[in-house]
């Protein structure tokens, strides 16, 4: 048995967790043409409920907001409908689920729009690479530049998005303020070039992003909203000129509306967590609240910076998608699943709900060796 604060009870506002292994956002594409879970992801989160606390994966805060196809979102009666059938599942097994609330911006393609439309963004910065359609990858177009008039909707869809989580069971929400998605694209210099109040300084570049973060809090309470961010992760060609400073500011600034956790992408997205020069120590002291540490962790890395107080949980990603029962099998000292990369995105069951967890003959057995 590996002996580490991982695996211990942690409280965490009002929710209180089995464990501070926290299973990551995960896109798997498989929900329905509208955005509607299936029976499957009920399966899929219940067997993953073992993880002291799930992130759901990305979810459409509206229509303008889909960027991939057979996304899930949580602007829809039935929509809200299906993923009350996975929170319940989950809570049956003991486990707490959050939704991420996931306005994409600019990464996105006409032909995930309403009527074909182009896709919205603080500015008609061109991303590049490619759309996941469900046509298959098609090259990224010119977004149009939101008008400062149109923010408000926005906002508001991010509340109704909050409104329907809650009202679907879920145990809080996470704004997905990270990964070159829409609010990201408003903090960075590199995709925000606007000349109102919503752009230029550091100040107006995160407007926005702390407008809706205070609009959501609004619609539930501090206790229930978390915040995403990724400092170095590029998306779609994003840059920031100071990466540091920007961060640093507005880490500060979530600090002073007392959020239930920040949720740190360490490093580039599935790149090297080491070679960034980002100084995450420092945002995690101007921060103050629950860490929630995430990229490239192993056990040892998570039993590490546990024991030394630079997190207080750990996000797991591929791992999860590929142990139903991640963290017994990392207490137990128990061998991973090998995933299969192949079925990350889109397809069915295989690859989503196949992969096999241990007996509790084999549990016995690991337990008894350690």
């Amino acid at each position: 048995m590996v002996h580490s604060k991982l695996f211990e009870p942690f409280d965490l506002g009002p929710l209180h967790l089995a464990n501070r292994a926290v299973m990551a956002p995960l896109t798997r594409s498989r929900a329905t043409s509208d955005g509607v879970p299936k029976a499957m992801h009920v399966e899929y989160y219940r067997q993953r409920a073992g993880a002291g606390l799930i992130i759901s994966e990305a979810t459409n805060i509206s229509v303008e907001g889909r960027g991939y196809a057979w996304t899930p979102g949580i602007y829809t009666d039935e929509q809200v409908t299906a993923w009350k059938k996975v929170t319940d599942a989950v809570h049956a097994e003991g486990g707490k689920i959050v939704l991420q609330l996931w306005h994409v911006g600019r990464i996105s393609h006409p032909d995930l729009q309403p009527g074909g439309a182009a896709p919205v963004a603080p500015s008609a910065v061109k991303p590049e690479g490619k759309a996941f359609t469900e046509e298959g990858f098609k090259d990224h177009e010119t977004p149009r530049a939101l008008e400062e008039a149109e923010l408000p909707r926005v906002v508001a869809d991010y509340v109704k998005a909050t409104r329907n989580a809650r009202a679907a069971g879920f145990d809080g929400v996470e704004v997905h303020s990270a990964n070159g998605y829409l609010l990201d694209q408003f903090l960075r210099d590199g995709t925000n070039t606007r000349t109102d109040r919503y752009g230029g300084s550091v100040e107006n570049r995160m407007r926005f992003p702390l407008e809706v973060v205070d609009a959501v809090v609004a619609a539930w309470d501090k206790e229930h909203v978390g915040v995403r961010i990724s400092p170095v992760t590029v998306m779609g060609g994003s840059s920031e000129s100071d990466q540091q400073g920007l961060f640093d500011a507005y880490v500060e600034e979530l600090a002073k509306r007392g959020l239930l956790y920040m949720h740190v992408i360490e490093g580039q997205t599935g790149g090297d967590r080491k070679k960034d020069g980002f100084d995450y120590e420092a945002i995690r002291q101007r921060f103050g609240g629950v860490y929630m540490g995430n990229n490239d962790y192993d056990l040892d890395l998570a039993v590490e910076r546990l024991a030394e107080g630079k997190v207080d949980l750990v996000c797991y990603g591929k791992l999860f998608i590929s142990n139903p029962d991640l963290v017994a099998r990392l207490e137990l000292g128990a061998p991973l699943n090998e995933w299969d990369k192949d079925t990350f995105y889109g397809g069915d069951e295989k690859g989503y709900t196949d992969y096999p967890a241990l007996s509790q003959e084999e549990r016995a057995r690991y337990a008894q060796a350690a």
